[in-house]
C-alpha cells in the first residue's frame, strides 16, 4: 500500500510529539490505529462481499448453460418423438383406444419399432403375486431334528 519505512514513521512520530506534546500524542495514537483498523476491516468485508456476488454470477452463468443444454436435449427428445409420430408407419400402429380407455392391440409394434430406434428394450411390468410367508405344519421332518422349547 504505502511504502513507509523506519525513517518516515520516525519522522512522524517525533512531529507528533512536538505538535500534541507528551500527553496527548498516546491517544491520538490510539484513535488513528482504530481508525486504521476500521478501515481495513471494511475494506476486507467489502473485498468478500464483491467476491460472494462474483461467484453467485458464475454460479447463475453455469446454472443458466445446464438449463439451455437440458431444453435443448428435451426439445430434441420432442421433436423426435413428434416426428416418430407423424411417420405413416407409427399411425398404422397406432393403438386405437376403446371408450374404457384400453389400448387396443398394435401397441406391441410401437414398442419394437422404439427399441429398434433406440437399443433400448423394453421391460414388461413384472406380475407377481404376494408371497405369504410359510405357515409351521405339525409333521415335518424338521422338527425331529430341534427340541421343542
Amino acid at each position: 500500500m504505502f511504502d513507509i519505512g523506519f525513517l518516515e514513521l520516525l519522522i512522524i512520530g517525533v512531529v507528533g510529539l512536538l505538535v500534541l506534546g507528551p500527553e496527548r500524542l498516546p491517544k491520538a495514537a490510539r484513535t488513528v490505529g482504530l481508525w486504521i483498523g476500521k478501515t481495513k476491516r471494511t475494506v476486507a468485508n467489502m473485498q468478500r462481499e464483491i467476491n460472494a456476488q462474483l461467484e453467485a454470477e458464475d454460479l447463475r452463468q453455469k446454472l443458466s448453460e445446464q438449463e439451455k443444454k437440458l431444453n435443448e436435449g428435451l426439445d430434441k427428445a420432442r421433436r423426435e418423438v413428434e416426428s416418430y409420430a407423424d411417420t405413416p408407419e407409427a399411425k398404422k400402429t397406432r393403438p386405437e383406444a376403446s371408450p374404457d380407455g384400453t389400448v387396443a392391440s398394435g401397441g406391441d409394434a410401437q414398442i419394437q419399432h422404439a427399441e429398434a430406434r433406440t437399443g433400448i428394450a423394453h421391460a414388461e411390468p413384472a406380475e407377481h403375486e404376494p408371497v405369504a410367508p410359510p405357515t409351521p405344519s405339525s409333521s415335518t421332518a424338521d422338527d425331529k431334528d430341534y427340541p421343542s422349547r
